[in-house]
């Protein structure tokens, strides 16, 4: 279990590093918008990634 833990971090680590690495002015442009957003639209958001993540490794698996 353990070891797929530290594999999910492991991909989890490369795919946030993808568009920083291919498009920094991109990246930033980002950051800026994130820093524009109100909490309540940041936390909405969160929970959309995290019900997605969810949904998806519940078709995944």
């Amino acid at each position: 279990m353990w070891h797929d833990l530290w594999i999910a971090l492991a991909l989890v680590m490369v795919i946030e590093g993808v568009i920083p690495f291919l498009s920094p002015a991109a990246m930033k442009r980002m950051m800026l918008a994130v820093i524009g957003m109100d909490d309540k639209s940041l936390r909405i958001s969160g929970l959309v990634s995290m019900l997605l993540g969810v949904l998806t490794l519940y078709l995944v698996n």
